[in-house]
């Protein structure tokens, strides 16, 4: 009976061999005919009619604006051909959008575009340009340059548009060359260039750096008459690489090459690669046969070979063990510490009451010294199970990866399954929390003076920053509040409490929470009232601390008047009208601030408390904000902070980074701030120094 079974199956597995082998085989002829087919057929097309591959097939690429470019071929010598699409081009010149072969005639001699450079086979090198209107094999490193031109008008004349912009870079007009564009919308186009040195092969620094200054500073001012306005892209500039020889010139002109027809040797070659993939082909189906056969051959004697019977208690027995194994025991983070549970027991003398710093809504916070003597916050958090102990291992991973001279650093953790325990161990920040300063007993005798308030919301801000914009992947706090900002005993500020801390996904700035964490009066509304958790939401808790900073009252204060609980709900319309900012001050601050900076801090919670989240700015933004103020205050004597004299250093200004490349404070308007003071915050100032305050 066991030789039938087997025979049978046996049978069966080669019936499927001999059907896989009957396709191959089928294929191997087809694809042979195939072959001989084309190359019958190939020296009948002409390399002018050779097929194109079809732009629809190619995947759209995606601008810095999120908006689809639409590909467009390169532009002839004759005409200058536009993005394929279904929109209408913005003027009568536009009637053939990316026609398959363009024809000169349909397009306005305005339109037309500048001749081009010939284009010569093997003549420049990688990342090298032909330069317009050079008749021999000159090449250069050119600056890439992107633009989104807007309102484009309905009589656009490119000549007169390549020489404004010439003129306003302080180039000639040969210097530019439009590679293409793409039409985006009724009026506006997505226009590529390649600027060219006048002399030599590549732009210097200083060269670079000012057309980039000019550009990125809207220094450049177009025809109004043919374009409404622009942004910049993109900028690249090449340049050849270190010790690498220039590239000669030839001292005689050089003709772009004829194509040539297919010749024999083409012929000779294809028919080679056919027998290549052919004997490739047969080595494949060979393989697979002789895999398959062994296989079969393994399950026979598999099959055939005699079971013995074995006691279950036998086998039962090693299968518990193993679970039991498995269940207790979870990876564990090995890029931090891991701390036994006996040494944090002993630290804080048995989690004593007396050693009890403060509570939390998830877990109990102690102060302890550990057996090498360094003193630690310890906080012993509720378990959730067994998805809360995975959760939790994956948040200490991740917690142990930041690292920033404005967070409270990680020490170490204690996890356990079984006993439902999990701890974190922080470094201790020995001056307690704003909020014991602000609202608690620290402040009464000693409130907080402005200068002290302005370095605590800088480096809050700073350690935000840090979490979303410099941490791969970005982390959101949830719970950003006074309490959660610990102050050293030279009040500078930490940001702490990661607990309930969590990833943002790949490439995302939100997703949905199935549960709203955080506290109230510091949660954002979106975030509140739909569960989308976004950056932004960690901006607005850090407004409201900001508001509190300035003010002097709790986000959530039940003994103030009717309708005036809630800090920011009463704050926002006075925050509107610059001559009221006054009634905000803090009382304790006696009037010992200057005017201007907290007219400008004023600006920023504003900012921040946005109702929409697209109002509010990023965190790097608020921290170049916060410095510029802190600059005006260093740099003035106190006392005469608050007088009228005092000069205007809120100048734009530009400085590069080692790498010769400019950031840029461009992320645009606050939509959230009064009109009162808006111009009083550059839009434009670009900062380097971040790079030496381990930003």
């Amino acid at each position: 009976m066991l030789l039938l079974v087997v025979s049978t199956a046996l049978t069966g597995a080669l019936k499927w061999l001999l059907v896989l082998l009957s396709c191959m085989v089928w294929f191997v002829v087809d694809y042979g005919a195939c072959g001989r087919a084309l190359q019958l057929e190939a020296p009948s097309l002409s390399p002018a009619a050779a097929p194109v591959v079809a732009v629809d097939d190619l995947p759209l690429p995606t601008n810095a604006h999120g908006l689809k470019h639409l590909p467009a071929p390169i532009p002839s010598r004759a005409n200058f051909t536009k993005g394929r699409g279904e929109l209408q081009p913005p003027v009568s010149g536009f009637k053939n959008i990316a026609p398959m072969h363009p024809i000169a005639d349909a397009i306005p001699s305005a339109l037309a575009q500048p001749p081009l450079s010939p284009y010569v086979s093997d003549c420049c090198k990688q990342d090298m340009v032909w330069k317009r209107g050079s008749e021999v094999c000159h090449c250069a490193y050119p600056i890439k340059l992107d633009l989104l031109l807007l309102n484009v008008s309905e009589n656009p004349d490119q000549n007169a548009f390549l020489n404004g912009l010439a003129t306003q870079l302080e180039l000639q007009t040969t210097q530019i060359e439009i590679i293409k564009f793409y039409l985006l919308s009724l009026s506006t186009l997505n226009i590529s260039m390649d600027i060219t040195p006048h002399k030599g092969i590549s732009f210097s620094a200083e060269e670079a750096a000012k057309i980039n200054s000019l550009l990125l500073l809207h220094k450049v001012q177009l025809d109004r008459r043919f374009v409404g306005d622009y942004k910049v892209i993109n900028i690249t500039w090449f340049k050849p690489p270190p010790h690498s020889p220039a590239p000669t010139i030839s001292t005689s002109p050089m003709k772009a090459p004829q194509r040539r027809a297919p010749t024999a040797t083409l012929s000779s070659t294809s028919d080679r690669g056919r027998r290549s993939n052919l004997l490739l082909i047969l080595g494949i189906v060979t393989g697979i046969l002789f895999i398959s056969i062994v296989c079969v051959l393994i399950l026979c004697l598999c099959t055939m070979r005699p079971k013995t019977k074995t006691p279950p208690t036998e086998t039962e027995k090693p299968r518990i063990e193993s679970a039991v194994s498995a269940v207790g025991s979870l990876p564990h983070p090995t890029s931090t510490r891991f701390i036994a549970y006996e040494e944090l027991k002993e630290a804080t003398n048995n989690f004593e009451p007396a050693s009890v710093l403060g509570e939390g809504g998830f877990g109990r916070v102690y102060k302890g010294v550990l057996n090498d003597g360094t003193a630690v916050a310890i906080k012993r958090l509720t378990s959730g199970g067994q998805q809360g102990d995975k959760e939790f291992l994956v948040e200490v991973e991740m917690l142990s990866r930041l690292h920033h001279r404005n967070l409270v650093k990680l020490v170490g953790y204690y996890s356990n399954r079984d006993s439902s325990q999990n701890l974190l161990c922080y470094e201790l920040v020995p001056n307690g929390s704003l909020e014991a300063w602000l609202h608690g007993p620290l402040g009464i005798n000693c409130p907080l003076d402005w200068d002290t308030r302005m370095k605590i919301a800088l480096d809050a801000a700073r350690g935000l920053a840090y979490m979303h914009e410099d941490s791969q992947p970005c982390v959101i706090h949830r719970d950003f509040k006074a309490s959660n900002i610990l102050l050293e005993n030279n009040f500078h500020a930490k940001v702490a409490d990661f607990g309930l801390a969590k990833q943002a996904p790949e490439g995302r700035a939100n997703y949905l929470s199935t549960r709203v964490m955080g506290t109230f009066g510091y949660v954002a509304p979106e975030y509140a009232m739909t569960g989308h958790l976004l950056v932004k939401s960690d901006v607005y808790s850090y407004g409201v601390v900001l508001l509190e900073l300035l003010i002097g009252r709790k986000p959530v204060d039940m003994s103030q008047p009717s309708g005036q609980e809630n800090l920011v709900t009463w704050a926002r319309p006075i925050l509107r009208d610059k001559d009221s900012l006054e009634e905000l001050a803090d009382p304790r601050l006696g009037g010992r601030y200057p005017k201007e900076d907290f007219v400008r801090v004023c600006t920023i919670a504003a900012a921040c408390v946005a109702p929409e989240a697209s109002q509010r700015p990023a965190m790097g933004e608020v921290v170049q904000s916060l410095k510029m103020v802190q600059r005006v205050t260093e740099s003035h004597d106190p006392v005469l902070a608050s007088s009228n004299t005092r000069p205007n250093l809120r100048q734009s200004s530009t400085t590069y980074d080692s790498d010769g490349t400019s950031s840029m404070f461009s992320s645009g308007p606050y939509s959230g701030l009064s009109t009162f003071d808006y111009h009083n915050i550059s839009r434009t100032a670009v900062f380097s120094e971040d790079l030496h305050e381990g930003r």
